[in-house]
């Protein structure tokens, strides 16, 4: 594995090719993003976020998400993969929020847990990108690219992968550690198609040196 120099230059490199990197989901609040981020799964930012654009004029607060029937819930998100699923999940989490929450997005990890359809990977991403806490959500790209790169092992379950880069990123790195390793993996270190003959760092990577004979 790489040591917490390499993993550093890394990530450094990474932010020069991507000194934009950010959350794409669209939001204008805590509420909006944990949403949006819940309909994120097995799906693309860019497709939620089409989505969203007519979602939240409709609906704007947790109560607006109760007032209709399911069905009308799910023709509003029907272009979206799981959809009737995530939208059962919507009305059970606005139902939460409302009777234990006071309708309040909470800005704890172990309290959005409780709501459903979120996990730790939602919880993370809304705890960095709503309020500021330093965190690493490990969604696909970043277990991909921090396997590819020898970050951590490749038997690592996504909790592992997340305490390693915890050990090895400075805290105050995390969350744009999360931000770059996720735009290094959707617009260059691709799942089927990884640019490793462009690469800055592919003289670290044993895959990329594969992918290059």
């Amino acid at each position: 594995m790489l040591n917490h120099a390499q993993i550093l230059y890394c990530l450094e490199e990474m932010g020069h090719m991507f000194p934009d990197a950010h959350c794409e989901l669209n939001h204008s609040n805590p509420f909006e993003l944990v949403v949006a981020v819940s309909l994120s799964a097995q799906c693309t930012d860019v497709l939620v976020n089409k989505v969203t654009k007519n979602l939240f004029q409709k609906y704007k607060t947790p109560e607006d998400y109760l007032a209709v029937p399911l069905e009308e819930l799910q023709e509003d998100i029907r272009s979206i993969g799981l959809y009737r699923n995530k939208a059962k999940n919507l009305q059970k989490m606005c139902q939460s929020l409302l009777e234990d929450y006071n309708g309040v997005v909470p800005n704890e990890r172990e309290k959005l847990e409780t709501l459903a359809g979120v996990g730790r990977k939602t919880a993370n991403v809304v705890l960095a990108v709503a309020f500021n806490v330093p965190t690493i959500a490990v969604d696909t790209h970043v277990e991909r690219v921090s396997k590819r790169l020898a970050f951590c092992r490749q038997k690592d379950s996504v909790l592992e992968v997340e305490k390693t880069l915890m050990k090895k990123i400075p805290k105050e790195q995390w969350t744009l550690s999360h931000h770059r390793l996720i735009f290094f993996g959707r617009y260059f270190c691709r799942a089927q198609k990884p640019s490793c003959s462009n690469c800055p760092l592919a003289h670290l990577c044993k895959e990329g040196k594969k992918r290059l004979k």
